[in-house]
């Protein structure tokens, strides 16, 4: 495959996703922009190859001697003696020192299936908005390339060729893409997957999970088994990996991540008796910015799709699905006993406002039920400017996939990467959500006294922040860090907000009084605004039961009083990757996910 940046930036360019009139009701420090195609955030490969020029980032003269001052490098080490801006073999060793270290063991794929959260894509062929957007082959490249192992694809027949199926947003004035052009993208990926694996030794390309919601008859579905075996061939998942015989075979246990290789496995929707309606199309939720247009096209997609007819799967298509068929229950049997007329692996697709209805009263339950069969979570229907559901408290009830509408790179998408930094799309999951565990939640026992861990952020400052292009020389930024703590819900309190602890802004001084020398090593103490030095200690407490499901999401912005304050870059870290690092250099990225230039000193500390 040739290289894609050139096709992804013409295709994706000039597109503008969200209208700031749309967002202006919305939490401005939630919100995201559109995904940069080349996003460094979300693991995948776009993050490995920026890793390895990770020494590329720059260690201002303020923190070097920060450094030197706490006992860390010498002056020596620094580069402060010799007065240049050189990089030291000691600041290149911190800077590649990552600043997330995943365990080992979470990324053995010796595991049943059930038990990996997996990296997931929404609607993944849109671009920007989910009723006016367009559709785009090029989308699943850049999903896949930014870390995504769980797309979708909405197939519907093609009135103007009915061998052809389309792929779109149906109901809606979003555009279509040939089904075909989707799955050759997705065969293009995988094979350049194949190809850097077979140059990286001891590594293998993670499977790619297609969730596969039909909308075809009988003669368009048989196409897209025909349209799937022809452009995939053998890489498409069709039948069992073990031998005919095996009790896996007749439903038993699941089959493990490694064994599913490199393959393409497919979703496919099984349809039971008196399933739930889709419930991703009430129109009766609302949300305060939606202007009238966007709600009367909401309105009118749900009418629409409520009054489809549902498309029986045939049987050629039912037998692509061989680990996952998509159930919308029609009772709370699911969690409360066992499924009825449940599919041999089924996967309870359902949307954030149902699953949300069940919690925290029936958490154990339903975290229960996903240590032994998947789950699949996709935004609520009001969400169509293409803002995200908050997957953490999803996730601690054990649902692997969390559908993340990846078009918008906001708060949601900055902890989905925080998960899946550092791997190939599947975390094994904690211990007390699989098999075997006990479902040990912090929603658990309202009554306990919970163990409480305290959680320091020592704060150093930051090299390079990036100064908006647009913004006036004149109005110089007045940086900060803000630092948001994101842990499971509570049943004691269920609707906490995240923990939000901010530094001082940082000003630079023009008087040239107060540019003098520190300590003798040549650094200013007043270093200019894009190199602040904070110097501070943010703090939290929370449950320890809370501790494996517990983010942490910086951002910098600037203090400009009388407006908006600007955001200029962030990141997000899962508190389990970060103990025992000492100072380590955090790369930020910019409010697309790309490449911002900037890197944050920090030190985590967890006590208790």
């Amino acid at each position: 495959m040739s290289d894609p940046e050139p096709s992804l930036t013409a295709r994706l360019s000039g597109m503008n996703p969200f209208s700031k009139a749309r967002c202006s009701k919305v939490d401005d420090d939630t919100t995201g922009e559109q995904l940069d195609p080349h996003a460094i955030a979300g693991g995948g490969h776009a993050a490995r190859e920026t890793l390895i020029t990770k020494n590329q980032l720059r260690v201002s003269p303020a923190l070097r001697s920060f450094l030197v001052n706490k006992g860390v490098l010498s002056a020596s080490d620094a580069g402060l003696d010799d007065g240049n801006d050189e990089i030291t073999p000691a600041l290149r060793a911190l800077l590649d020192k990552p600043h997330v270290k995943v365990p080992p063991e979470l990324i053995d794929r010796s595991h049943r299936l059930p038990e990996y959260f997996i990296s997931s894509s929404h609607n993944t062929y849109l671009i920007a908005h989910q009723l006016y957007g367009s559709s785009s082959a090029a989308a699943y490249e850049v999903a896949l390339n930014t870390g995504s192992r769980c797309v979708e694809i909405d197939a519907w027949d093609n009135d103007d060729n009915k061998d052809e199926p389309k792929v779109t947003h149906g109901y809606t004035l979003v555009s279509h893409v040939s089904f075909r052009a989707v799955c050759e993208t997705i065969r293009d990926v995988v094979d350049k997957e194949a190809k850097e694996s077979a140059n990286a030794q001891g590594h293998s390309a993670a499977p790619i999970f297609l969730s596969l919601e039909n909308h075809c008859g009988p003669h368009g579905q048989l196409r897209l088994v025909q349209i799937m075996q022809d452009v995939w061939g053998d890489r498409l998942l069709s039948k069992h990996v073990r031998e005919k015989g095996h009790e896996e075979q007749g439903g038993g246990e699941h089959v493990t991540l490694a064994e599913l290789g490199s393959k393409i496995c497919v979703i496919v929707e099984h349809h039971i008796p008196n399933e739930a309606a889709d419930s991703d199309t009430s129109s009766s939720s609302s949300s305060s910015s939606e202007d009238e247009a966007d709600k009367a096209a909401r309105h009118q997609y749900a009418k629409a799709k409520q009054d489809a007819p549902v498309s029986l799967i045939i049987p050629e298509l039912a037998a692509i699905g061989v680990y996952a068929q998509s159930v919308k229950p029609a009772d709370n049997s699911w969690f409360e006993q066992s499924l009825t007329n449940a599919p041999h692996h089924h996967l309870i697709n359902v949307s954030e406002s149902a699953l949300a209805a069940h919690l925290p009263a029936h958490a154990a339950a339903i975290a229960s039920h996903n240590a032994h069969h998947l789950m699949r979570v996709y935004p609520k229907g009001s969400r169509i400017s293409s803002r995200n559901l908050s997957p953490v408290p999803f996730w601690a009830v054990g649902a692997q996939i969390c559908a993340l509408n990846w078009q918008s790179f906001d708060a949601a998408m900055q902890l989905n990467g925080a998960l899946f930094a550092g791997t190939d799309g599947f975390v094994l999951k904690p211990a007390a959500l699989r098999a075997g565990g006990h479902a040990v939640l912090a929603s658990a026992d309202a009554d306990a006294s919970p163990r409480i861990k305290t959680l320091r952020l020592h704060v150093a400052g930051a090299s390079d922040v990036p100064v908006p292009s647009d913004r006036d020389p004149d109005d110089p930024i007045k940086p900060y860090l803000t630092a948001t703590l994101h842990i499971p819900p509570t049943t004691t309190n269920p609707n906490s907000p995240p923990q939000k602890r901010k530094t001082s802004p940082y000003k630079h001084h023009n008087l040239p009084l107060l540019h003098h020398h520190s300590h003798g090593h040549g650094a200013r103490t007043n270093p200019p605004a894009t190199d602040p030095l904070w110097n501070e200690v943010l703090e939290w407490q929370y449950p320890a039961e809370s501790e494996e499901m517990a983010f942490v999401r910086l951002l910098v912005k600037s203090d400009d009083r009388f407006k908006g304050n600007a955001k200029l870059c962030v990141a997000a870290v899962r508190v389990a990757y970060v103990g025992g690092q000492g100072w380590v250099v955090v790369r930020m990225v910019g409010l697309g996910g790309g490449d911002s230039g900037c890197g944050v000193l920090v030190r985590w500390e967890v006590v208790g």
